[in-house]
């Protein structure tokens, strides 16, 4: 028996991340202590003076109220410059996978089964020696491979990752297929299922596409954009339905205007932003317990006026501006993948929620050789 498992993905943005909330989640109906860690983190955050660690250890260990040192459950960083300085000689590949085997042995003391999340897809790491399937085999650990819910290009992606696998004599154990539209899950799982066979792996959950958990907050865009709130600052977790670019005129923009919309328009259209006011009052005369939920990205050379700013404040609209195009703004939105953030309770339910019902628990321990 094992006390963990490694969970790797075929690529960037497949969503390992949440796929661990509901590994973590489900497990712990299972096992009595279950914890989570991340041997080795890229983007970091401060959480005392002088440590910092993976944010997804940060989001896992409040979510979940873990115990385990923040230490054990971030061993290794990769902080700007970190891999020129390996190359350099500053930095002993032997040291880094021995703060791994150390946080490891810390959690195993004190938890009956870990979930283990690795960086990206298998290779990831492989510059410094420390890609997921060497991490993987240093602690002797099964790996389930997370790849986008399609056929043939999931396949090719699931190739290519356990061919690493095997270099290192890391088993693969199972496959969780995520994001698989809803009117093609069960084509996708019996095909994929037909596939995996020549491999004699398993699919241990095959997970529905949720646009809500794709859908990025306004907090999300200011972090995209490296800017803040200027209005309705206490509104930075809102998501929206819809993003529309408004370059049209006011005649064809009353027409378009909906509840949870975010608007991208020049500052000198104040036009359309008086238009969006004026529809959001109106809502409050029908009824004050209503509101369009808008939001705005105001763009151009110069910001907003006293003025605009003003009325948007009195709204409490969220609204920041972007010393940019609108085309350009829209573009950089288009190609933009959020990340759960661990302020955004809702989303990270959702995917707790969404995830633990699609998962066959006890598959999966069996695979992994935790029961």
């Amino acid at each position: 028996m094992k006390k963990a498992f490694f969970v790797a993905s075929t690529g960037q943005h497949v969503g390992k991340t949440t796929i661990c909330l509901g590994l973590v989640s489900g497990l712990k109906k299972l096992f009595k202590k279950v914890s989570y860690l991340k041997p080795i983190g890229q983007e970091h955050v401060e959480v005392k003076k002088n440590l910092r660690v993976d944010k997804d250890v940060v989001l896992f260990r409040e979510r979940f109220d873990l115990k385990d040192a923040y230490a054990s459950m971030s061993p290794v960083l990769f902080p700007r410059g970190f891999t020129r300085n390996y190359l350099d000689g500053k930095i002993n590949e032997k040291d880094l996978a021995a703060t791994i085997q150390k946080g490891f042995d810390a959690i195993s003391k004190d938890n009956d089964c870990i979930v283990i999340e690795g960086t990206g897809h298998v290779g990831v790491g492989d510059i410094v020696n420390l890609n997921n399937a060497q991490v993987a085999a240093s602690l002797d650990l099964n790996l389930i491979l997370i790849a986008s819910g399609g056929l043939g290009s999931s396949f090719d992606a699931l190739a290519l990752n356990k061919l690493m696998c095997d270099h290192y004599g890391v088993k693969v154990a199972g496959v969780i297929l995520n994001r698989v539209l809803k009117d093609k899950k069960e084509m996708v799982s019996t095909y994929m299922e037909k596939a995996l066979s020549r491999w004699n792996i398993p699919i241990l959950g095959c997970i529905p596409f949720d646009s809500f958990l794709s859908n990025p907050s306004m907090q999300d865009f200011e972090s995209l954009f490296n800017t803040t709130l200027l209005t309705g600052k206490k509104h930075h977790l809102r998501h929206f339905q819809r993003t529309r670019l408004i370059a049209t005129s006011l005649e064809t923009y009353h027409n378009l205007i909906e509840p949870f919309q975010l608007i991208i328009t020049p500052t000198i259209r104040e036009d359309i932003i008086l238009a969006t006011l004026s529809r959001h009052w109106d809502m409050k005369v029908q009824d004050p317990t209503l509101d369009l939920n808008a939001g705005m990205i105001l763009t151009g050379d110069n910001p907003p006026s006293k003025t605009i700013l003003a009325e948007l404040k009195k709204a409490d609209i969220p609204m920041f501006y972007a010393p940019f195009h609108s085309y350009e703004v829209m573009e950089k939105i288009t190609s933009f993948t959020a990340k759960i953030r661990k302020e955004d309770e809702i989303k990270v339910t959702e995917a707790i929620n969404l995830v633990e019902s699609h998962i066959d628990f006890k598959h999966l321990c069996q695979v992994t050789e935790l029961l």
